[in-house]
């Protein structure tokens, strides 16, 4: 009786094992590569003054400001009661001196897409969603008055400069 119910164990593990053991199948999706490309547009540090300043002037000037010049800047923001103010003040005095490193109109509007996509990496970090390539393809191109500083005056005065 004893071998009897070896020889039953030993065939229900050969059945097992036979029945488990198939041939692998090689499932194909298709997937696609595709660049992913991180959404930066979420910041929630805001800049403290330092930071920003320092930030602007690096954006603007393509070098990094003193520690001197920075700290003369902090004491002027800081004379000016309104944040928001002082801030367009400093931008305004920076495209009137000497310097600067910005594109020229005509560069802009030679390639416009090329621009926008520069300009947002420049200031924001990040690449433009395809919405707002289009909003401002589309406004600089109905809108001949339209200057390099006055887009850079926007993005250094946007809600999410203030952030990263």
């Amino acid at each position: 009786m004893h071998s009897s119910k070896l020889n039953y164990y030993l065939f229900a593990v050969v059945a097992l094992l036979l029945a488990s053991c198939t041939k692998e199948r090689l499932i194909g999706y298709d997937v696609e590569q595709a660049n992913v490309i991180e959404d930066k547009s979420r910041k929630s540090k805001q800049k403290n003054d330092a930071e920003f300043i320092s930030i602007l002037y690096t954006n603007l000037y393509q070098t990094a400001i003193s520690p001197n010049q920075l700290y003369k800047t902090q004491n002027v923001v800081y004379s000016i009661g309104d944040q928001d103010v002082a801030n367009e003040m400093l931008l305004s005095n920076y495209f009137n001196t000497s310097g600067i490193t910005i594109p020229k109109d005509v560069d802009m509007r030679t390639n416009i897409e090329d621009f926008i996509i520069a300009t947002f990496k420049r200031f924001y970090l990040r690449y433009p969603s395809e919405g707002e390539k289009a909003f401002f393809k589309q406004y600089i191109s109905n809108n001949s008055s339209v200057t390099v500083e006055m887009v850079y005056t926007a993005f250094a005065c946007s809600e999410e400069y203030q952030y990263y």
